[in-house]
């Protein structure tokens, strides 16, 4: 019988921001706000640019799965913190197990080499983990391993090297003491967002990989809290709530994509990270959700225009917590989760499998920007009232981090009364 053990992913997004994967062509001039890095991080952006398309596949592809397992409820995740663990587990696997976890995760493997892969998931996360002014991004690794089993030196060595992992030996044969070392170092490393990550572990657990994901960023137009004010949600045609709706008026990127019956609105944080707020037509999120993909993410990005208007966006807090093996098989990663993996990478030795791979998430958004800096701007308004929008039904919010082209969040907000 094959030991177990558990791939678990994590992420605090504090102050809304989900990172998305998108083209390269998003970088192309088109938004005064776009920074190139590539200056500063010489090859290393062009390394993570290759999986970019990848990257956005996946991230789209594993929303579409989720989506399905939980129709109408609220979702939140982190594509890159999937992707990057999962790359990482490739690693330390062989033959038809490394090839199914690459593939899965959108990767041609006759168009790019393993060797590639791991270079762009390692300056991907160095650049993400090292981002500009007024965010605060942290990602890394961590393996939690049971002091009877050695991993090879040579998949520690690559995993830290690449993918900034930390080892630890654990007690499996206590339970409650394996999940408190665990839980105190993922609560640690997400300032207290991530919480209890695992409970009821199994006493068969050999080894337990961690993930994780924090961010915190500002708007770069914060809202004021004095004009926030309690107003209507319309979860589905029966229910109704009442949020805490933040409201500006000035310009915004826009977009109304007539196509799919949707209004885009993209807000950026201070720093490289911005959000897409996606408001379908009352009663279309269900079909917005299935046609998503990178290309209309680029349409978007290409078609945004400045546009006064005022904005109604809810203050809310939600958090996703997922066990995605079943998403992931439907995605081709069969193997690694049966008696037919192979993770001798790791190990050296044939006799490991992964029991099950748990995803949490959790999201803020609110009116913070930065503390207001002396500086004055007079915005001049046409005596005509602009146009309202205001996001008081189920819809969107995609995170990007413009320097890496990286899908941070992706979020489905249908009730943001509902925290979990």
């Amino acid at each position: 019988m094959k030991a177990t053990f558990c791939l678990s992913l994590l992420l605090a997004g504090f102050h809304a921001v989900a990172c998305s994967q998108l083209p390269p062509s998003a970088h192309n001039g088109h938004d005064p706000h776009e920074h190139d890095h590539h200056m500063h991080h010489g090859g290393e952006a062009i390394a993570c640019l290759k999986l970019v398309p990848n990257n956005a596949d996946f991230a789209f592809h594993f929303f579409k799965e989720i989506t399905l397992e939980a129709p109408n409820k609220n979702i939140f995740f982190s594509p890159v913190s999937i992707s990057s663990a999962l790359a990482m587990l490739a690693l330390g696997a062989r033959s038809a197990t490394q090839t199914q976890i690459l593939e899965g995760l959108a990767f041609n493997l006759t168009e790019i080499q393993e060797k590639e892969i791991h270079e762009g998931f390692h300056n991907l996360i160095h650049m993400l983990s090292h981002p500009e002014g007024g965010v605060q991004l942290n990602m890394g690794n961590a393996i939690f391993v049971t002091e009877k089993l050695k991993p090879l030196k040579k998949f520690l060595d690559d995993a830290k090297a690449l993918y900034q992992l930390e080892a630890f030996a654990t007690d499996f044969n206590s339970p409650t003491e394996a999940e408190t070392q665990i839980n105190d170092y993922i609560e640690r490393k997400t300032h207290g967002k991530i919480t209890n990550l695992v409970k009821d572990m199994d006493p068969q657990t050999i080894m337990f990989l961690a993930s994780f994901v924090f961010f915190k960023g500002n708007w770069e137009k914060p809202f004021k809290p004095e004009h926030t004010e309690e107003r209507e949600f319309f979860v589905d045609a029966e229910t109704t709530v009442k949020v805490p709706m933040m409201y500006q008026t000035g310009r915004f990127d826009f977009y109304f994509d007539e196509e799919l019956s949707c209004t885009v609105v993209r807000l950026h944080y201070n720093g490289s990270a911005t959000a897409f707020l996606v408001l379908p037509a009352k009663g279309k999120i269900n079909e917005l959700e299935q046609t998503l993909e990178k290309e209309i993410i680029q349409k978007w990005s290409d078609h945004l225009f400045q546009s006064l208007m005022s904005l109604y966006f809810p203050k809310f807090s939600i958090s996703g917590s997922y066990e995605i093996s079943n998403a992931l098989r439907k995605m081709g990663i069969v193997d690694v989760f049966t008696n037919q993996a192979d993770l001798s990478g790791i190990t050296g030795t044939p006799d490991l499998k992964i029991s099950k791979v748990v995803h949490k998430a959790s999201l803020d958004v609110d009116e913070k920007g930065t503390e207001a800096a002396a500086a004055t701007a007079v915005e001049i308004m046409a005596v005509s009232l602009p146009p309202t929008i205001e996001f008081n039904h189920p819809f969107l919010m995609l995170i990007f981090d413009r320097d890496t082209n990286s899908t941070l969040f992706i979020g489905k907000i249908v009730n943001p009364t509902i925290t979990s």
